[in-house]
Parts: structure tokens; C-alpha cells; sequence
């Protein structure tokens, strides 16, 4: 490992350009990486609903559907502009009530059925069913080139269309994320640092690590919209620390009068040895989301993890390579730090500790009554601005049709008529069904299956399976619409034990089912692995505790302000923050501690023990957390969609809280349990003989 540092220095400049051809097929691999805008795919794929969605589109050769309103369009209008919908690659089949009635007849004479699926007043409805998945690159074209037929009084609504918009919108948003965290980071840098051009090496050695770990995802083939507009500015945000560290460290070993290069080979070794031991909390807060069964949490743990390792990697060979390169432009803009001596503060912190004992028992009940009150949204939709075309045509259909929501059930196709037509009763019997249409209700169980059009016949039956489309008046995710998935699918297990529900609305329902799980499970992975880590790192039993204790009590603040402000946040948020605040800013806490502890087992009082480690970390603390709360804080304002604007505040918030936390409750804790620390951890067998008595103390 020693000999790491001497061959970097040696190799700087061909790792230099190693590194910058590297970043090439990093370019090609990050834009051949295909892009999921659609969370449910992440669902677990041994569930009933997704499995039926695998069925529809095996069986019947679609896996998505559109509304398509029109307002003020006559009859023939209509006709013409669904016949252009129907030669849209991949629609396969519109249907209106000319495929089940020719214009001709009057509407009047329509059967109120009809009448009532197809048109309200001066607005009609046309479904439109697609022959590929809901995010399918297909579909997605085609809802294109769909919305390009319709005039500004035309409106397509489905899971699609917010796909396709999500999309739009996240592509247009994600470059300027990164913009926004670079800008802010640099300022914070530019006066915590002691020279104006490192900031700059900092930003280009973890920009490169960026577009690595982003290129590197095409063997996965595709990655979450979430996690491509998070893992820039989150791995930017987490291994700003590990560039710090090398700097600091490159500073202290000229300050010795040791020529630049044995300077940086000692820095490199030094860095190392200490990232690699905070780098393993990060990488395993970020490990620990992969163990949930919504594998959106697989999808950001894997790249994350990966994304700090690479950090680590660019922060011993790139950044050094560029900073022995541009040592004298660097050394040309050096300044005085600009962050005041915290001196003052850490001796009040420590001689005043009791005082944030008392604060942190005060504050720790409501925080953590907040913590699991805090109320969440599953409806994709909110995520989304009001402006945009799917959430318009999606208020639009609830005005005109008083549709939210659309299910569909898939039963045995050889089931009879009768049982089919009473299931269909039974279920539009039920609150908020507003229309159940099927083989049967549309034209009726008399007419022989020989004389139904193909149009219709083709989209409700396939080889093994009939369909029944519901249509619901409750939104997807409220407690209304879960009830009534309920109560359906005690309906269809009666009349067929092996049918099935499927729609956005039964998926959703899966989704909060399953992060209910995740969320529970995700915090008990992350705090068990954590704390080992920190127990064999330190040797104690009674560290982790301390330390783990006091970040859990920084999340309990952070996701419970939420309760107390109103605020609602996406579910994502309340599975994943906690983890990636453990896991992030432990760290912050790891320092102190073991300067606190190299401290005390060399003999010196508690106190004073705390009062120097807290001195020494201080700085580092908040250059840290202001890094993190500025790489995450503008993108939290600037977004326009709330899944990533409620990560990126509640990842800011979270860094300060944690900052502070560390800065006044940790030094209280150690203060308190300093004689169970020594009891407890291994090297303090000598301290323990010797006790306390201040003869035997060596003061700094």
C-alpha cells in the first residue's frame, strides 16, 4: 500500500491522460444506458400484478392504454381523427362507439351505455390501446406523435403520457442539477479552502469519477430516472470529503519542508488508509438500500456504491496527478482560509455539554413522534407539475367522465357468460365504479361470439384469458380506491380463484404494501451493518451505540419537521433518506471520535480529551456538511419534480442537522459515558489501571 503513493507521483502525467481518454467510452456507455422513467417496473416481479401485466402483454399483445378526449369536435371529426390515432406505429386498436354503433344512428337512440362510456355533453372519450409496454420507447413514440394529431382542446391521459413527461421534463431539469451543485459547492469551497484554483481540481477529479461511474452503468443496461438525477449530485456531495482529506493531508507534508512529490506520495498513503475506513459506512448505507424488494433501492444502492468506490479510486491517482501537474498555478492563488477559528466554540461545547444533553432529551420525543407521523404520497402524478399535458388530461378526464383511475381483470375465458355478467354486476355495485365493460356488457350475453366485431372481440378475449376494464372514480393511492381493489378482488377470487387484478391502482397499492416492508427492513440493514463496522473499527461495543444513536436522532429531526409543517413527502424519501444520511454523515461522527479517542488512550483527561478532538474536527466537520448541504440544496429548490426536489432538501437539511448534531450532542456523549467507553473498548486496558488520577495525564 506504501508503495501506492510513489508510483502515482511517478505516473502522474500518464494517469493523467489515461484518465481523460477514459472518459470517451465513459461517454458512449452513459448514453447507450437506457433511462426508466417508470418507478412501478420496479415492483417485485413475483406479485399478481405484475405478473398479470406479463399476461397482458403475452395474451394480448398490449401492456398500455390511453384516454383521448376531445371537446367541440362533431361526430365526424372525431371519426377522422381516431382512423389518423389508429395508423400511429404501435397503437393497435382505438376504440369509440363507432366500433360498436355506426354513426348513422342517432345518439339518441344510442343505449345510454354507450352514451355514457363515450360522451358528456360536448366532450367524447376514445380508448386507445397500444401494442408494447407502458414505458416502452415504442409507446412513448407513439403518445408522440398522438398528441401531435389533437388540437389544444385535445387531451391524452394515461401512465404513458406522465411517462413520456417525467421523461421531458427530467432530461431538460438533469444537466442543470449538476450545474446548480457545482456552482454552489465551488462557493462553499472557495472559502473553506486556502486556495481559490483547488476547488476547480476537486470538481474536475470528482466530475471525472461522475462520468465513470455514470458510463459504467451501460452493463446494467438500463438505470431509474431518479437515480441518473440523483447520483451525480449525491456522489459529488459524498466524496467532496475524500479530496479534502488528500489536500489537507498534501498541505501538512510540505509544511514538514519535504520536496511535492514525497509530499503527495505520503498524502496519498495517509489518505487511503483513512478514506477507506470512512468510505466503507458510506458504501454500506448505500448497500443496505439494495435489499429491498422495490428494486428502485437495488437500482441507486448499486450505482451509489459503486460511484464512491470510483470516487475513492480518482481521489488517490487523478486529483493528485493534477495537482502535482498545476502546483504552481495552485500555489499562485492560495489565500487565507476564510472560516474562523472554532477555538472558542468547542471549549463552551464541551464545558457547557450538559446543556445539549438536555437539549437532545427535549427535542428527541417530538422529533422521533414526527419521525413516524410523518404522512407520504404513492400517486405519481403529484410528483409532477399541475402545467404539464398528462396531469391536465388526467383532470380533465375526472371533470368530463369522473374517471381517476382504470382497472383491469383478467379471468378464465372459458368461464361462462352468466358468472361473468353477475361479476360485472357485482363489481359496478360497488363504491366508486363508476362502468364495467367487458365482452358481455357491451353487446350483451345473447349474441353469439362469431357476430361480435373483432375490434371489440380482439381487445377483451385471447387464447386463455377474458377482460374486464373497470373504470373508477377514485384517485390511484387513496385509501378509497385501495379499499375498492379490495373488495374487487374478493369478488373475482370467488367467481375465479385464478383471476387477477391489474392497473396502475392495484400496482400502487402493491407499491405501498411493499415499501411498508422495504422501510422497516432498509433501516434495520443499514443500523446492524453500520454499527459493526463502526465496532470493528473502533474495538468497542459501546461506540457504535454512542455514534449511531446520535445520527438516528439527526434523521428522527430531519423526516419529522415534515409532520409539523404539513408537508407530504413521495414515499422514495422516507425509505431511502434515512439510510443515505446514516450512511453519508456517520462519518462526520467517526472523526471526532477517534480523535477524542487517540486522544484519551494516550493518557489525557476526558475533557480535555473531547475539548482537543472537537478543535481538531471541527473545521473539517463543516466544510463537510456545508459541501453536502450545497451540492444537494439548489437542486432541492430548482426541481420541478417533487420526487427529486423532496430527496435533494430533506439530503441538505439532513446534512446540517446531522453537522450540528455532531458537533454539540456527540462531545456531550462522550463527555457522559466516557468511563463506558473505556470500559468497553479495546486499548484502554492501561487507562483502566490508572484511572482518572490527573498525576498520570499527559496534557497537550
Amino acid at each position: 500500500m506504501k508503495g501506492l503513493g510513489k508510483a502515482v507521483v511517478k505516473a502522474k502525467v500518464p494517469i493523467l491522460i489515461i484518465a481523460i481518454l477514459l472518459l470517451v467510452p465513459s461517454a458512449i456507455g452513459f448514453f447507450k444506458t437506457r433511462v426508466n422513467y417508470d418507478v412501478l417496473t420496479y415492483l417485485p416481479k413475483d406479485i399478481e400484478t405484475m405478473k398479470g401485466q406479463d399476461i397482458l402483454v403475452d395474451e394480448f399483445g398490449t401492456g398500455a392504454f390511453s384516454f383521448f378526449i376531445t371537446e367541440g369536435m362533431e361526430d365526424k371529426d372525431v371519426a377522422a381523427l381516431k382512423k389518423e390515432i389508429a395508423k400511429v406505429d404501435h397503437v393497435k386498436k382505438v376504440i369509440w362507439y363507432d366500433s360498436v354503433a355506426d354513426l348513422s344512428v342517432p345518439e339518441e337512440l344510442l343505449p345510454e351505455k354507450y352514451r355514457e362510456i363515450f360522451r358528456n355533453g360536448d366532450a367524447t372519450m376514445m380508448a386507445i390501446i397500444y401494442d408494447s409496454t407502458i414505458s416502452a420507447d415504442e409507446t412513448m413514440e407513439a403518445v408522440k406523435e398522438i398528441r401531435k394529431l389533437g388540437n389544444e382542446r385535445c387531451y391524452l391521459s394515461g401512465m404513458t403520457a406522465v411517462v413520456l413527461d417525467t421523461k421531458n421534463l427530467s432530461d431538460g431539469e438533469v444537466p442543470i442539477y449538476v450545474g446548480i451543485a457545482v456552482g454552489l459547492s465551488l462557493i462553499v469551497l472557495s472559502i473553506s479552502m486556502d486556495s481559490f484554483l483547488i476547488p476547480v481540481f476537486f470538481l474536475l477529479s470528482i466530475g471525472m469519477a461522475i462520468i465513470y461511474n455514470l458510463g459504467s452503468n451501460v452493463i446494467r443496461g438500463e438505470i431509474s430516472y431518479i437515480t441518473l438525477a440523483l447520483a451525480a449530485v449525491l456522489q459529488l456531495a459524498v466524496t467532496m470529503d475524500y479530496s479534502i482529506f488528500l489536500w489537507h493531508s498534501y498541505c501538512h507534508e510540505k509544511r514538514k519542508g519535504t520536496d511535492k512529490n514525497t509530499a503527495m506520495a505520503n498524502a496519498i498513503n495517509s489518505t487511503l488508509s483513512s478514506v477507506v475506513g470512512s468510505s466503507i459506512t458510506t458504501v454500506a448505507g448505500f448497500i443496505a438500500l439494495c435489499f429491498m424488494s422495490f428494486t428502485l433501492g437495488l437500482d441507486l444502492g448499486i450505482v451509489m456504491a459503486k460511484g464512491v468506490v470510483i470516487g475513492v479510486i480518482c481521489c488517490v491517482t487523478v486529483l493528485p496527478s493534477m495537482i502535482l501537474i498545476f502546483d504552481k498555478a495552485i500555489t499562485k492563488t492560495s489565500h487565507r482560509p476564510l472560516l474562523p477559528s472554532f477555538k472558542k466554540v468547542s471549549g463552551f461545547i464541551v464545558d457547557k455539554y450538559y446543556i445539549f444533553l438536555i437539549l437532545f432529551l427535549l427535542i428527541l420525543f417530538p422529533a422521533f413522534y414526527g419521525y413516524r407521523h410523518t404522512d407520504v404520497y404513492y400517486n405519481l402524478d403529484s410528483s409532477l407539475p399541475d402545467s404539464l399535458p398528462s396531469i391536465t388530461a388526467n383532470k380533465k378526464l375526472d371533470e368530463k367522465f369522473e374517471m381517476n383511475s382504470t382497472h383491469i381483470v383478467l379471468i378464465d375465458k372459458e368461464l361462462d357468460k352468466k358468472t361473468v355478467k353477475q361479476l360485472a354486476g357485482d363489481i359496478e355495485k360497488l363504491d366508486g365504479v363508476k362502468k364495467v365493460i367487458g365482452l358481455d356488457t357491451l353487446v350483451g350475453s345473447s349474441v353469439p361470439l362469431e357476430l361480435i366485431p373483432d375490434d371489440i372481440k380482439d381487445v377483451v378475449t385471447s387464447d386463455n384469458y377474458q377482460l374486464l376494464m373497470i373504470m373508477s372514480e377514485y384517485k390511484v393511492a387513496s385509501d378509497e380506491v385501495n379499499n375498492q381493489c379490495n373488495e374487487i378482488n374478493k369478488l373475482i377470487k370467488k367467481a375465479d380463484p385464478e383471476a387477477m387484478l391489474v392497473g396502475e391502482a392495484p400496482c400502487t397499492k402493491d407499491l405501498i404494501d411493499t415499501t411498508a416492508v422495504d422501510f422497516r427492513n432498509v433501516s434495520i440493514i443499514s443500523i446492524a451493518v453500520i454499527a459493526v463496522i463502526i465496532a470493528v473499527v473502533f474495538k468497542s461495543a459501546s461506540i457504535p451505540v454512542l455514534l449511531v444513536s446520535a445520527i438516528e436522532f439527526a434523521i428522527f429531526i430531519n423526516l419529522g419537521i415534515p409532520h409539523y409543517t404539513g408537508t407530504v413527502l413521495p414515499f422514495v424519501a422516507s425509505i431511502v433518506i434515512g439510510t443515505i444520511q446514516l450512511g453519508s454523515t456517520v462519518d462526520y461522527a467517526i472523526l471526532l471520535t477517534n480523535n477524542y479517542k487517540d486522544k484519551r488512550m494516550a493518557g489525557v483527561d476526558k475533557k480535555t480529551s473531547v475539548r482537543i478532538a472537537l478543535e481538531k474536527s471541527i473545521t473539517s466537520i463543516v466544510v463537510s456538511g456545508l459541501t453536502f448541504f450545497a451540492a444537494t440544496f439548489g437542486v432541492g429548490l430548482y426541481s420541478k419534480i417533487d420526487m427529486i426536489s423532496s430527496l435533494c432538501t430533506l439530503m441538505a437539511r439532513g446534512a446540517i442537522i446531522s453537522m450540528f448534531t455532531v458537533i454539540l450532542v456527540v462531545p456531550a456523549f462522550l463527555m457522559l459515558f466516557d468511563k463506558l467507553v473505556v470500559y468497553s473498548t479495546f486499548g484502554f486496558g492501561e487507562l483502566r489501571h490508572k484511572g482518572n488520577a490527573s498525576a498520570h495525564l499527559i496534557r497537550n
